[in-house]
């Protein structure tokens, strides 16, 4: 339920994306993991500075606010992003000045990286990564925000639509986690002390903050799979990272 005064909010935001799939029947060789990352942003600063900056960047390019930043399309110079193939000095133009967005971006980043192949190897009926991963994840945002002194008060963690099955079963393994259902691990978090509530919001909606996490997820993973590979956009990222839990590790 939705609290009625505006008092009862809390001071954050949380945005959510993943790298990689869930899946482990199949598990690609290439990209053998599954990442998740939590981006926490101070509504102040979302709002005076994010949001701005990215719109600025989008009028900039497009002359327009409407593109969605999406690191695939991106990295691979497709759709609203193709013009990046046919000049080489734009595309460094466009690349620098992206990665001097996520440099100024006032956030903080959970991450977790689940390996699919080791978790197969030492459990013969693991759990699901997407559900390790968003525990992990849950965890340490509620100890975020209880060091912040949010408790009472209702923090809204904002996923991308994927789909009406997927999206309905992740809010109720949400609302399992954090209704205290879940005891497992080598800890025991209190996760009724934060008011958690997720909402799911579809890729047309625009969101500055999703297309942050968006572009920070890749990188997280891609740390984990080839930790000695030049990787600047984790470099970026890197100082923002408050935790970051590979499993199993």
């Amino acid at each position: 339920m939705e609290p009625n005064g505006l008092s009862d909010f809390s001071d954050y935001i949380v945005f959510v994306d993943e790298s990689g799939d869930h899946g482990l029947k199949s598990i690609d060789p290439e990209f053998p993991v599954f990442a998740l990352a939590f981006c926490i942003i101070t509504k102040s600063d979302y709002t005076k500075s994010v949001v701005p900056a990215f719109q600025g960047f989008k009028f900039r390019y497009w002359g327009h606010d409407s593109v969605v930043l999406h690191e695939n399309e991106i990295r691979k110079s497709k759709g609203d992003f193709a013009f990046l193939r046919t000049d080489r000095t734009l595309r460094e133009q466009f690349m620098s000045e992206l990665s001097e967005l996520m440099a100024d971006a006032p956030m903080t980043i959970i991450g977790s990286v689940i390996d699919k192949a080791e978790l197969t190897k030492k459990y013969s009926n693991p759990w699901n990564p997407y559900e390790i991963a968003l525990h992990f994840c849950l965890e340490r945002l509620c100890e975020f925000l209880t060091k912040k002194r949010q408790e009472n008060l209702t923090t809204h963690v904002i996923f991308e639509c994927r789909g009406g099955e997927e999206d309905r079963e992740l809010e109720v393994e949400f609302h399992r986690i954090c209704g205290d259902e879940h005891k497992w691990g080598y800890r025991n978090q209190d996760f009724t002390r934060i008011e958690l509530l997720p909402r799911f919001a579809k890729k047309s909606v625009n969101s500055s903050g999703l297309q942050l996490a968006d572009l920070v997820a890749r990188p997280i993973a891609l740390k984990t799979i080839r930790p000695n590979q030049n990787n600047r956009a984790y470099e970026i990222i890197g100082p923002k990272i408050r935790t970051k839990k590979v499993f199993p590790s």
